[in-house]
């Protein structure tokens, strides 16, 4: 059972143990194959960064001597495949989540909880908020959580076994306003590259396919792009907080007058960029950005104009 908190960790386990098997013995592989399970599972917790804030915690618990404490904030979720081979601990007897459906979960907490830590992310670092609770406590920056989750994010959501998908949005916002968790706006901007294929451009792809709104995760591009130009709407200078930053940083800038050069980044949007209403949303907003600013480009998204 595999305790990494990536998509399919039971099948990349599974995949890496018989293979490496296979590879010195093959009938240990079939035997693998046919005998083990791997079951999936997604576990859900916000960790903070570690910096001198939990040193400082951690030291008034006698642990100053730990040089990478860890703090979490108090909710967590374990949900694990019901899929053992010969009997298993009664985990739920400690909160776990046993289902067949492990996915639908998955789904759930992708779109949702790290797709709106996406949404929250840019706007606050172009506004200069340092910690994500502050971020929510911004009325724009939460309006357009709230506006983007429950009208492009959630209609593309699955049904998931005994959850209200609002009453797990509604939990989300909570969680991310917690004061006591201290997660940093920075982190979340941290690795755009790699999160925005996973966490935005999922929901956005079926919104296309639907017919549905996508302004709002236009936007949201919009202001990943815009914060890669490496500073803020009052000119602080943004630090690197991507693998490729210096290659995002000169893009974005580029972009500035060419939108549909951020669009061409097949990484990140694959075929998506050559979509006309991808490119004229994600265009109108990149220039409202860089002649309004995100707050007055936010405020008219909210209003509907």
């Amino acid at each position: 059972m595999s305790c990494d908190n990536l998509p399919g960790n039971g099948h990349v386990t599974h995949a890496a143990v018989a293979g490496l098997a296979r590879l010195s013995d093959p009938a240990l592989a079939d035997w693998i194959d046919a005998n083990v399970a791997f079951p999936n599972g997604m576990v859900d917790r916000i960790t903070p960064a570690t910096g001198p804030r939990e040193r400082t915690i951690a030291a008034s618990f006698g642990l100053g001597d730990d040089p990478i404490p860890v703090t979490c904030e108090p909710f967590r979720q374990w949900v694990l495949e019901d899929h053992f081979p010969n009997g298993r601990p009664p985990l739920e007897a400690v909160g776990v989540t046993f289902t067949k459906d492990v996915h639908a979960f998955e789904a759930m907490k992708i779109r949702i909880l790290n797709g709106g830590h996406a949404l929250i992310a840019y706007p606050g670092g172009m506004l200069d908020i340092e910690y994500v609770h502050q971020a929510m406590a911004h009325p724009l920056v939460q309006g357009f959580l709230d506006k983007v989750t429950r009208t492009e994010i959630m209609p593309y959501v699955g049904p998931v076994p005994g959850t209200d998908l609002a009453d797990y949005a509604a939990l989300i916002r909570d969680r991310f306003s917690n004061p006591e968790v201290a997660d940093t706006v920075q982190r979340l901007c941290l690795d755009g590259s790699n999160r925005q294929p996973k966490f935005i451009v999922p929901s956005l792809r079926d919104a296309l396919a639907a017919g549905g709104s996508i302004d709002g995760l236009a936007l949201s591009s919009a202001l990943w792009c815009r914060y890669c130009a490496g500073t803020t709407d009052r000119g602080t200078e943004i630090p690197p907080n991507d693998p490729n930053w210096d290659r995002l940083t000169a893009r974005a800038k580029s972009a500035r007058q060419d939108p549909a050069l951020w669009l061409a980044m097949t990484e990140v949007y694959g075929d998506l960029g050559q979509n006309p209403r991808l490119a004229e949303a994600f265009a109108r907003h990149l220039t409202s950005l860089w002649n309004l600013g995100t707050a007055l480009t936010v405020q008219t998204y909210l209003a509907g104009a």
